[in-house]
């Protein structure tokens, strides 16, 4: 089935906007997925392939470039609800990510280092949940409002925003 669905997306006829930006219109989600996967460069292997040691600004980095494809998406497509609904996205992403890199910094603060591998390091003799109990909770709600899961899935709320 999902091999099926695939074959039929693929051999669909591609529509766009009449008055969209159609570079732009195409390209942000195709630059989103790009820097997803190149996130995945700082998760360090035991290989050393690209272990460096600014690795958690590397994250970060990342992360906060994926506001930009969605502002792009929203603006490029010259309709004025997409540009509000990627506002309004944008907003919601970069105020949880300054919670965010808060969190990752007081990690940093209790280790001494930028690099992941030293995270891994460090959590063989004692987790994190168990030092910084309060601020592993922070964490949680953060990946979830990260992820849109359901006590922040505001985007697709449309009875609070009336």
């Amino acid at each position: 089935q999902p091999f099926s669905d695939a074959i039929k997306l693929f051999t669909k006829e591609q529509t766009y906007p009449l008055l969209s930006n159609y570079i732009s219109y195409y390209f942000s989600p195709i630059f989103s997925l790009f820097l997803s996967l190149v996130a995945w460069l700082c998760i360090p292997l035991f290989v050393k392939l690209f272990s460096f040691n600014l690795g958690l600004l590397f994250f970060l980095c990342c992360t906060s470039l994926g506001v930009y494809t969605v502002m792009i998406a929203g603006w490029s497509s010259n309709s004025n609800y997409a540009l509000l609904g990627g506002l309004r996205a944008v907003a919601q992403t970069i105020s949880y990510e300054v919670s965010m890199a808060l969190v990752l910094l007081s990690f940093v603060f209790l280790i001494g280092s930028y690099n992941i591998l030293d995270f891994f390091y460090y959590q063989k003799s004692i987790w994190f949940l168990v030092i910084l109990f309060p601020i592993s909770l922070v964490w949680f709600c953060i990946c979830l409002a990260e992820t849109n899961r359901t006590p922040f899935d505001f985007a697709e709320g449309e009875s609070e925003l009336v």
